[in-house]
């Protein structure tokens, strides 16, 4: 009998080629235009373009009052191939 094993929806998205993103927002306070606040957003999402962030930015400013001031963005990829390379030799630890 074979069984079936269900994975998660983010392992899943890693396998097509998501990464995991990460976006430091910098916006100014609506009722106190000179302070800038920081809001943090992270998701798994497509490089380089980015389709999830872009469409959270898209309703941040038609629906949130504090304007964009900077994103800063950091992405990396969780799944990458081995970094193994072949050696001639055997080495053996106690």
């Amino acid at each position: 009998m074979v069984s079936r094993v269900e994975v998660s929806e983010d392992f899943r998205k890693q396998v097509l080629g998501y990464g995991l993103t990460t976006a430091q927002i910098l916006y100014r306070m609506p009722d106190h235009r000179s302070l800038l606040q920081t809001y943090v957003w992270q998701n798994y999402d497509l490089f380089p373009k980015f389709p999830a962030l872009q469409d959270f930015l898209a309703f941040w400013q038609e629906k949130i009052e504090g304007p964009l001031y900077s994103v800063t963005v950091a992405h990396s990829k969780l799944i990458k191939p081995a970094e193994l390379r072949a050696v001639d030799g055997v080495f053996r630890l106690n």
